[in-house]
């Protein structure tokens, strides 16, 4: 199965989505480590970071492996490579957004946190709220990270896994 967290900065995806890897032993493919990367090694990345990442993804599904995608992917285009990656290797995909409903929490945690990527330069509050993102083109599970516990929330991403295996 491939597993696709999406949202915005600062809104709890790579928090879910790590505790998610964890409970599931899968693989874990994180975007911005890959940007990052290119962005060090001198390269212009523009939509090359999900192109690694889905080649990535395709690799460790074509093994048998759980991958769980933490990224942005703020337009239609990264989400549809994504529905490709998994068409390709004949797995279900679970797309989920994960939203923070309450502006001043969000801005709160833009402003107050760190990166765990060397050399990374975070967004500001500035750049999230003017930051280009889609809507969403097709149904999803939605993750409101405002007023809920990461347990509730994994408990819910975990109900929906089950289900789109049936």
């Amino acid at each position: 199965m491939l597993i696709v967290f999406g949202g915005l900065p600062a809104t709890g995806k790579t928090t879910l989505s790590r505790e998610l890897t964890r409970r599931c032993a899968a693989s874990y493919l994180r975007v911005d480590a890959i940007e990052q990367s290119l962005r060090a090694a001198g390269h212009e990345f523009g939509a090359l970071g999900y192109v690694i990442a889905n080649a990535l993804a395709a690799e460790n599904l074509r093994l048998g492996r759980v991958v769980v995608a933490d990224c942005v992917n703020p337009v239609l285009a990264s989400r549809e490579g994504w529905r490709q990656t998994a068409r390709h290797a004949s797995v279900p995909i679970a797309e989920i957004e994960v939203i923070c409903s309450d502006p001043a929490l969000h801005r709160q945690r833009a402003e107050l946190r760190s990166s765990d990527i060397p050399g990374l330069r975070l967004p500001t509050w500035q750049d999230i709220v003017t930051r280009h993102y889609e809507p969403w083109d097709r149904d999803h599970l939605m993750l409101d990270t405002a007023n809920d516990s990461i347990d509730h929330l994994l408990e819910r991403v975990e109900r929906y896994l089950r289900d789109a295996m049936e």
